[in-house]
């Protein structure tokens, strides 16, 4: 027990706490008259004599001396690093009674801030932790050759086999921030160009190389850990012929308990708080990322910790390595406590870094690689912007008094039939919240078939006719909007329930089973989300994405729009979309503006926006004990106390452990209220005689009474009472107009994209330009008209291959598309890319005045030849003559150009090859080649 004379002074106060805190990582403390070696693995002597003078403790293990602390009073925490040299000299010194060797082990403490160096290390550097080490971890840093930090020096180079160059120059530069001993790291990646994969080959490397003990992979929501673990599991190292799974063991924490033989561990960050906290999370906390939550945004800047304390079943040292995906968002806040707890290397990884991302990782920016890059590098699509613009969307509406409408109830989604008995004016923002338009939503969901159809995918065709809708995902406001769009998308493309779902953390069928046949099933076509899939979450074969609501952020704009970024193979796209041929881009159909909308970093806290009750549940729910919290939850919930019927309290009772609005509200006020705490600390001493009631026990009492009252508070809270309480929160009725009947405004490429189609154009003329004389293919098409006969396949997979190592940005198809954005392309875009890519060179190039299939285009002239063979000489060729004359014409439209070997294989082989058409044509056999060579072609 820690002592509480009142006659104490600064200097005995600090070495309390520091009594206290070895003795909690697993230290028996002694004084110098009481040193018993053997009485633990771990001994911590104080005042111990050493050449230079006493060291305020000198730590044993295993009865040898590895380590001294200096003691400092609390007020001088400033001057640790001046103890600095006095530490490494009582650590060099011989101590009384040992011919001991320097002591590696260095600590300075206050017993509020703690300072360490391993003078092992190769330049060693002092480093503030949260508590000290356990024993048994100093006799396994002993056990080995080198500590970690030298370990790192002696990394091996990388093989950079199957290595894009931007995780190669990540990895190489992570590793050299590694050996300069830089505690933070930042690598800003773009979505979809392989952040995990990356993250995978490091921490092998850490694992395999470094030796490290154990790495933390932490996440903010479960289903991006379910990721990252499937992930590591189909990762195999290119150093190795085994899984990683094989060599190392992966953990994802679903519960308290840590795995002692586990090297990788797979948390959410509000899983590991619940760890620390030694307490079991709520089932629903690892569903939403903190990202938008309006009391995360206020409490940026301000001075506070969450009150983690040290945990003996997981002390500091247990990761040396905490990689922290996605760590654009919530590290700053709330969590970043539980990053200062553990004495690890911070990795970040993040696609969409700001200012704040930059100062937490002390600007250690190891890598960078923009979307922007990434598309240019081919990794990643581009994508375009189609806008679609209604009247209700844009200005609202009126209900008049008078009519007749369905309100309906938001949570049990009854209906009751009403007049209304006056007007009810709603602007856009009203729209799927106060009122429903059902008008509104299906004038946009049919603009956007009607779009997808003839504008944004048209040639989407199967061999049966039938429109193939391309997987699409759309961004609904709330789950009852969600259900509207279902609901009415199943309606206008008049298809079955599988076509479209809603992907959602709290839909009834398995969230995780849908998304699983969203990302590898033919159905779902369409999928509809709230929350699930806005962020993080790999579905590669998307190649649309609707958005049906706004979102301020720009951060998680940037991510909503990396949902469609991912590059897929030809095979695995037509798993799922059969009549796709590429993905070259993606699609951003704009139904709401958010292209086009005001974003911010964060909201800036003058404005003191209002908190969003659901982010005051989350936070309390997570263990937030600030004052500002409280009290502000409490008040939303006196007033809605009020606002409730009676069956909605019974029906709260069942959530709430039976605790009513009203007690939950006392307990939230209680556990700031001085008159409440005193009470309750009284009931703590009352045991204790008035006389030995010191001003610390008194105090500590307070700090009791008040933790307890926090404690009761919170403990109320859970997913199940906070998602009901949210819900009936809201407004209960919902108007559903059905008069007022919305019209398309608009529904076109916006600007941005048809410029963008523009400099696409212009791009690939200015490389045709640049590569004529280079290309002989292109030389010919350019200067030499009249051998385009003489172009064959070999030349265009030539021009091809190079476009693609060159300028993946002007892939044929995605070509095919910018022109159509610009002109009238009356022509089918071809299945074939090579096909596609003869078209757009001869429209590039000035032959053709408009973009046509190549294939057209032979048709047409075979056509025209024939024709005019047969001017004034009706019967010059003959039926069977005629059919092989439309085999090379075919053949042609596949190769660009027949040789007369060409005859000796498919299809001409099994007609008889060159000594039939011999004996069809006679001599004019190779005349008539030649012709069909410069006639296809011109």
């Amino acid at each position: 027990m820690m002592s509480t004379d009142k006659n104490q002074n600064p200097e005995q106060i600090a070495r309390d706490k520091i009594d206290t805190m070895l003795r909690e990582a697993g230290w028996l403390v002694q004084s110098k008259n009481e040193v018993d070696l053997g009485a633990s693995r771990g001994v911590a002597v104080r005042e111990y004599q050493a050449a230079s003078g006493f060291a305020d403790y000198v730590l044993f293990v295993n009865r040898k001396p590895v380590g001294i602390i200096e003691a400092k009073k609390e007020d001088e925490g400033h001057k640790l690093t001046a103890a600095e040299d006095q530490a490494v000299e009582y650590a060099n010194a011989k101590l009384k009674y040992l011919n001991n060797d320097p002591l590696p082990f260095v600590f300075e403490s206050t017993g509020i801030v703690t300072r360490f160096r391993d003078l092992r290390d190769p330049k060693p550097r002092g480093r503030n932790i949260f508590w000290f080490y356990k024993p048994e971890t100093l006799a396994e840093w002993l056990q080995k050759d080198k500590s970690l930090r030298a370990r790192l020096l002696s990394i091996p180079s990388l093989n950079e086999a199957e290595l894009r160059p931007a995780q190669i120059k990540a990895i190489k530069n992570l590793e050299v921030s590694f050996k300069k001993n830089r505690p933070k790291a930042l690598i800003q990646m773009a979505t979809g160009a392989g952040k995990t994969f990356t993250a995978a080959t490091f921490v092998y490397r850490l694992l395999e190389h470094a030796k490290a003990n154990r790495i933390l992979f932490l996440v903010d929501t479960k289903n991006l850990g379910e990721q990252a673990e499937q992930e590591f599991m189909a990762f195999q190292p290119n150093e190795s012929n085994r899984k990683f799974t094989e060599l190392y063991n992966v953990q994802r924490l679903t519960s308290s308990y840590i795995a002692s033989d586990s090297q990788v561990c797979i948390s959410t960050i509000q899983r590991m708080y619940a760890i620390l906290k030694g307490e079991e999370l709520d089932e629903h906390a690892e569903d939403n990322n903190p990202n938008e939550s309006t009391w995360m945004e206020q409490q940026r800047g301000k001075r506070q910790a969450l009150p983690v304390e040290y945990n003996p079943k997981v002390p500091i040292e247990q990761f040396d390595f905490i990689v922290i995906d996605e760590c654009h968002r919530s590290i700053y806040n709330l969590w970043k406590q539980v990053l200062d707890y553990f004495d690890a290397f911070l990795i970040g990884l993040t696609a969409t870094p700001d200012k704040r991302t930059f100062g937490f990782f002390e600007e250690n920016v190891v890598s960078e690689y923009t979307y922007e890059e990434s598309v240019v590098d081919g990794v990643n699509v581009p994508y375009d912007v189609y806008t679609i613009e209604t009247e209700i969307s844009q200005k609202g509406s009126t209900i008049q008094a008078g009519w007749f409408v369905d309100r309906r109830d938001k949570l049990t989604r009854k209906t009751r039939w009403q007049q209304e008995d006056e007007d009810t004016d709603y602007t856009r923002n009203d729209l799927d919240k106060k009122v429903v338009n059902p008008s509104q939503i299906r004038t946009i969901i049919r603009a956007f078939k009607r779009a997808l159809q003839t504008e944004i995918f048209p040639n989407r065709k199967d061999e049966n006719g039938e429109y193939e809708v391309p997987k699409t995902l759309v961004f609904a406001k709330t789950d009852s909007h969600a259900d509207d769009i279902i609901k009415i998308i199943r309606e206008e493309f008049d298809e079955r329930d599988d076509f479209c779902k809603k992907l959602t953390y709290k839909i009834q069928e398995d969230p995780k089973s849908v998304l699983n046949r969203f990302r590898n099933s033919y159905y779902p076509r369409i999928a509809v989300t709230v929350d699930m899939i806005a962020t993080g979450t790999d579905v590669k074969p998307l190649e649309v994405l609707l958005f049906m609501r706004d979102v301020k952020s720009n951060n998680y704009f940037e991510q909503m729009k990396g949902r469609g970024t991912r590059t897929i193979n030809h095979d695995s796209l037509q798993m799922v979309s059969r009549t796709a041929r590429a993905k070259t881009h993606f699609i951003i159909v704009d139904a709401v503006g958010v292209t086009k909308s005001k974003k911010t970093d964060s909201r800036p806290l003058e404005r003191k926006p209002t908190v969003a009750l659901k982010d005051l549940l989350g936070a309390i729910t997570m263990g937030v004990a600030e004052e500002d919290l409280f009290l502000s939850l409490a008040n939303r919930l006196i007033r809605l106390e009020k606002e409730i019927t009676e069956k909605e309290k019974e029906k709260l009772l069942e959530y709430s452990k039976g605790k009513s609005l009203k007690q939950i509200s006392k307990e939230l006020l209680s556990a700031f209220d001085k008159d409440e705490i005193e009470i309750k600390a009284l009931s703590i001493m009352e045991a204790t005689p008035v006389h030995d009631r010191t001003p610390l026990l008194i105090e500590q009492a307070h700090q009791e009474a008040q933790q307890q009252l926090i404690e009761t508070a919170a403990s109320t809270f859970n997913g199940k009472l906070n998602d009901y309480i949210e819900k009936v929160r809201q407004e209960h009725d919902q108007i559903i107009d059905s008069h007022n009947i919305d019209t398309v405004t608009k529904s076109e490429w916006d600007t941005t994209s048809v410029d963008k189609a523009r400099v696409l154009v212009q791009g690939f003329g200015e490389y045709l330009e640049a590569n004529k004389d280079e290309i002989q293919a292109l030389s010919i098409f350019y200067k030499q008209p009249y051998n385009r006969r003489n172009v064959t396949f070999k030349m265009i997979k030539e021009v091809f291959d190079k476009l693609k190592l060159d300028k993946p940005t002007l892939a044929p198809h995605y070509l095919w598309e910018a022109y159509s954005q610009l002109e009238e392309v009356k022509s089918k875009q071809p299945i074939d890319e090579l096909t596609a890519l003869i078209s757009l060179i001869r429209r590039a190039c000035g032959i053709d005045n408009e973009l046509r299939a190549f294939d057209k285009t032979i048709e047409d002239n075979f056509n025209k030849w024939i024709f005019k063979q047969h001017t004034g000489n009706h019967n010059r060729f003959s039926p069977e003559q005629m059919d092989w004359l439309r085999e090379l014409k075919n053949h042609v439209v596949n190769s660009y150009h027949i040789e007369i070997d060409d005859l000796d294989y498919t299809p001409f082989d099994e007609k008889g090859g060159r000594g039939k058409m011999y004996q069809l044509f006679g001599a004019e056999m190779i005349q008539i080649i030649e012709e069909l060579n410069e006639v296809l072609a011109a």
